[in-house]
């Protein structure tokens, strides 16, 4: 049985400059998913579903959290690491970000109101470091 624990955190406290992160431990055993503190709940559990459900397929299709970290710690040019054609997650990554586009109608979410948050938040955080 898979062990899910969704944290939401403020986001300095994030490993690296991201809105959400996710990460197995106890052999894969327990998903932990930390998420930034944002200005909407739904926002946040728009985050969390997108982790979750990226982080799940990355498992199922063996792809290790380490190579996702890898990936996204080496990412330095564009907005998305998971968009870019050599990401070795991109499929999952794209997965998620549409079942979290659909949900986000769902909640009655701008999806543009939604992105430019997220993207103030690692903008900001940017200026801090």
């Amino acid at each position: 049985m898979l062990d899910i624990h969704i944290r939401t955190i403020p986001h300095g406290s994030q490993r690296y400059n991201t809105v959400g992160d996710w990460v197995f431990s106890d052999e894969e055993k327990t998903l932990t998913i930390f998420v930034s503190a944002l200005s909407d709940q739904k926002y946040e559990f728009l985050v969390a579903l997108h982790e979750l459900v990226e982080a799940y397929l990355c498992q199922c299709s063996g792809i290790p959290g380490e190579k996702v970290d890898q990936f996204d710690l080496g990412f330095i040019d564009g907005d998305e690491p998971g968009d870019e054609p050599d990401c070795p997650y991109r499929d999952q990554h794209s997965i998620a970000s549409g079942i979290e586009r659909t949900i986000s109608g769902v909640l009655g979410i701008g999806w543009l109101d939604y992105e430019r948050e997220l993207i103030d938040v690692e903008v900001e955080q940017g200026r801090k470091e």
